[in-house]
């Protein structure tokens, strides 16, 4: 590609102000923006989805790291006018769709799996996640920017402050390995957190047997309570909770935060055998 003009340059000639309503806050040194492009993995040749590219700093890393197709999603028209010129000194690697990632399905965008990139918006990256959750049969790897404190729960073990619904569930389906820490000064503007990059690997199966419906509402009802026993906080899924988590191997005097993935996985089968009187669903929720 033909020298790109400074980023800077980009947001004073395209108006970029950050708007807060989208969650923008853009990366703008390029070694940091190379580092997330390096740390991604090998992106020679492969297609990778972009989310929030913003004036495109993290969009140029990529292409520069050779991926051979980046799709980015935007949903801020003036962003997109401003990654019309990437485009064009691209010729034919980057494909631009305005449009909100959360209405878009990755089936939809490319018949093979892809890699997903991204400095998400926070306001809706949790959102994402979960639904990028039910699609992992296309993706290869997510590499993703959250503010810390999610960033932190989505590797959490079972006994810490940090774990909860979303650790259980993302390590269900996920190796999770945290990359790099950034302060808020990194960004511009500066957020009011420091983020974290975090990488999730698709595990070839669920870490152990459950459906993901039975497996939520087993997290929601032993989380929604979480300072309480599990007899007590999944009595709103039995009215014999004793027996449910008996035949899990749970101890009821236990709290959720002490339950490790597997033993939740035995909690939403017992659920599910108790529920429809036999027979356990076991899909992965891979989509």
């Amino acid at each position: 590609m033909d020298r790109q003009a400074p980023l800077r340059t980009v947001i004073e000639r395209f108006q970029l102000r950050a708007d807060k309503r989208l969650g923008q806050h853009f990366l703008l040194d390029p070694q940091l923006l190379g580092r997330i492009a390096a740390a991604a993995g090998d992106l020679r040749g492969r297609t990778v989805l972009e989310v929030g590219p913003g004036p495109g700093g993290l969009t140029r890393a990529l292409l520069a790291a050779g991926a051979g197709r980046v799709i980015a999603i935007e949903r801020d028209p003036r962003c997109i006018a401003a990654l019309q010129e990437l485009a064009r000194a691209a010729e034919g690697r980057l494909q631009l769709i305005q449009a909100d990632a959360r209405e878009v399905k990755i089936a939809s965008l490319d018949p093979g799996p892809v890699g997903v990139v991204a400095n998400l918006p926070y306001n809706v990256a949790t959102t994402l996640l979960l639904q990028w959750l039910g699609e992992l049969g296309r993706i290869e790897r997510l590499t993703l920017m959250f503010q810390r404190e999610v960033g932190e729960r989505l590797g959490a073990a079972p006994g810490s402050r940090a774990y909860g619904r979303l650790s259980v569930l993302v390590q269900w389906l996920c190796e999770v390995r945290t990359l790099m820490h950034l302060p808020a000064r990194a960004f511009v503007p500066p957020p009011q957190v420091a983020s974290s990059l975090v990488q999730l690997t698709p595990r070839p199966q669920p870490l152990a047997p459950a459906g993901r419906d039975d497996l939520e509402r087993v997290l929601q009802a032993a989380f929604g309570q979480r300072r309480k026993m599990l007899r007590s906080s999944v009595k709103s899924l039995d009215p014999d909770p004793e027996t449910l988590l008996t035949a899990a191997d749970l101890p009821p005097t236990a709290r959720a935060e002490e339950i490790d993935v597997a033993g939740f996985c035995r909690l939403a089968r017992s659920y599910a055998v108790r529920q429809r009187g036999a027979g356990i669903s076991v899909e992965a929720g891979t989509g």
